[in-house]
This record gives C-alpha cells, sequence and structure tokens, in this order.
C-alpha cells in the first residue's frame, strides 16, 4: 500500500517537459588543432606518434613492441599482429601487450579519441591491453566537445566511448597509479 502511494505522488508531481536548450556553436579557439591535441594527450600521459603511411605505423610497431602479444582489426597492420583474436574469449585477450584499432575522430579540446564497437573488435579491446594505440587522420580532429557531440548525435551504433591517455587513478594520498584499469599507456598515431 505504502508503495502504490508513493509511485501515485511521484506521478502526480511529475514536471512539465521542457525543451532542450539550443547549443551555441563556440568556434574553434585553436590557432593549431593537431599541437592542440597533442599537449593535452601528452599532459595526461598519452603519446602522439606522427605518420604518412600504414608502413611507417609498422615500422614503429615492430621497433618498440617486438616480442609482445599484439592484435589489430586494421587490414594494412595485419600481419604484424594476430587476427584470429576477435571471435575467441574476451577473456583470453588478458595477456595483450599492444592493441591498435582505429578511432573515428579525436577532440582537441581534451585529447580523447571516439572509437565504437565496430572498431573495437571487442569491446573489452581497448580497456584490457597494456598498451592501446588508436590511429586517426590528422583531418580528423574537432575543435572541442559540442563538436564530438554533434557529430556522433546523429550516428547508430549499440557502444561507444571517448578514449584519453592511460587509465588513471590516485588515491587519498594522491598516489597516482597508471594501469589501474586498464591500459598503462596510450600512442595515438596521427596519419596525413
Amino acid at each position: 500500500m505504502s508503495r502504490e502511494k508513493i509511485l501515485a505522488a511521484v506521478a502526480k508531481n511529475k514536471p512539465d517537459l521542457t525543451p532542450l536548450p539550443e547549443i551555441q556553436n563556440f568556434g574553434n579557439p585553436y590557432a593549431n588543432l593537431v599541437e592542440q591535441f597533442k599537449t593535452v594527450l601528452t599532459a595526461i600521459g598519452g603519446e602522439v606518434v606522427y605518420v604518412k603511411d600504414w608502413e611507417e605505423i609498422r615500422a614503429y610497431i615492430q621497433t618498440h613492441f617486438g616480442g609482445r602479444r599484439i592484435v589489430t582489426n586494421i587490414d594494412p597492420l595485419a600481419d604484424v599482429a594476430q587476427e584470429s583474436w576477435l571471435k575467441s574469449d574476451p577473456h583470453s585477450l588478458e595477456d595483450v601487450g599492444l592493441a591498435i584499432l582505429k578511432g573515428q575522430f579525436g577532440v582537441a579540446e581534451n585529447g580523447s579519441i571516439w572509437v565504437t564497437e565496430t572498431e573495437m573488435g571487442q569491446r573489452v579491446t581497448p580497456f584490457i591491453a597494456e598498451t592501446l594505440a588508436l590511429v586517426i587522420q590528422k583531418s580528423e580532429l574537432v575543435p572541442k566537445m559540442h563538436d564530438a557531440y554533434v557529430r556522433i548525435g546523429g550516428e547508430r551504433y549499440g557502444f561507444g566511448a571517448f578514449i584519453a591517455g592511460p587509465s588513471k587513478t590516485a588515491d587519498i594520498e594522491q598516489s597516482l597509479v597508471l594501469g589501474a584499469h586498464g591500459p598503462k599507456s596510450m600512442l595515438a598515431f596521427l596519419m596525413e
């Protein structure tokens, strides 16, 4: 009886719907989107690597990540990574040293990259690898999160995330820990 009274009172006192506010276009306050993106991502613990093509990414991976388990769903990099992981049990990805995925676009304001489950291959991939590498085109940078929300607002996807830098947490003593609940490091390959 009490439950019904409470629910009836809540339904009776529900406020009227109000329309969403118009969101203004804040424009681009940055002289150089690429440099702003790099500055912010570097400041939060990530790394930006400028590349011209897939061959430069391949060379970077072979130089810096040899001997580690590497996964990707990017066809031009299939020869430096495992391919069979896409249909495997997500728990089998616990020992991935490097995951290389495409991002749709980056946000200069906060150094984040938008990735949906289509790019992830498996939802756990960007969060379980020791190092996450995301590849985006330099031309796919937007200035602010407002621009990012406009861009993703009309898309259809089941899951997506803005990923910025390695995972981090700090305790009450302000001891910063990287990789506590996700990648210890993050690379952003910015392609011409």
